[in-house]
């Protein structure tokens, strides 16, 4: 597995690459897989593809500390990013691995792996919900997925050195909780993981097998979906109430 250690000037086109790099493996014959981190130099929020901004997102308090408000390509609920939260991108190949065409196998199968590679720093390490990571019951990792022809992207959040206050302030209480939530804010529920960033990056290398390091990135698609997509209203607020 190749490994593309980039993080772009802006959070538009770190949300472009990850699905560029899913655009590549489609159009490749080569079944080649790929593993992303990155972490923004700012904070931002990331919407869900089918995120609702009113009813995730505290418009009027991300406006006053100028975060910007985006939206991926995968599934789930709004995030909160920034320094202080690593974020990973997969993507791999069906053909490779079948399993990973159903939806739930796939969060089982990567995130199982994760969580393996982690517990000999951290032997609470659990994979809680649907597709969460946690230590006990506090959750330190969000993860979503875009499941296209031939390739799967799965990506999400690491917390390890990040602002917790900051998420309450952001974001609403998600509209869909996990059991093990129990009804918790985001400052109870939450928390960063105890482990150096360095030793969760060469973690996630080792459990991947992401050993070809590689500069080469689809510059040209990224800037197209930037141009077409992360940059547009159209995009990122669909959905929006008028007025809000």
């Amino acid at each position: 597995m190749r490994y593309l250690d980039l993080t772009l000037p802006g959070a538009a086109e770190n949300l472009a690459l990850d699905e560029a790099l899913l655009e590549e493996a489609e159009s490749d014959d080569s079944a080649a897989e790929t593993l992303r981190l990155w972490e923004p130099a700012r904070p931002m929020v990331v919407l869900g593809r089918s995120s609702k901004i009113e009813d995730e997102v505290d418009l009027d308090a991300c406006r006053e500390l100028e975060i910007a408000v985006l939206r991926r390509v995968s599934g789930g609920a709004a995030v909160l990013a920034g320094p202080g939260c690593l974020m990973y991108a997969l993507v791999l190949s069906c053909r490779l691995r079948p399993g990973l065409r159903s939806a739930g196998r796939a969060h089982q199968f990567v995130l199982g792996a994760i969580a393996a590679a982690l517990r000999p720093l951290l032997p609470e390490v659990v994979c809680r919900g649907i597709s969460d990571m946690a230590i006990g019951q506090q959750k330190f990792s969000g993860n979503s997925l875009r499941l296209k022809r031939d390739h799967l992207l799965y990506h999400g959040t690491l917390l390890y050195d990040f602002p917790l206050e900051l998420i309450g302030h952001c974001l609403k209480a998600p509209p869909r909780q996990p059991e093990y939530r129990s009804g918790r804010s985001h400052r109870e529920f939450l928390a960063n993981l105890p482990v150096p960033r360095a030793s969760i990056c060469h973690t996630l290398m080792t459990a991947w097998e992401a050993h070809h390091l590689c500069d080469d990135w689809p510059q040209q698609q990224t800037a197209r979906l930037v141009a077409e997509k992360y940059r547009q209203p159209k995009w990122n607020e669909h959905g929006r109430r008028a007025g809000c």
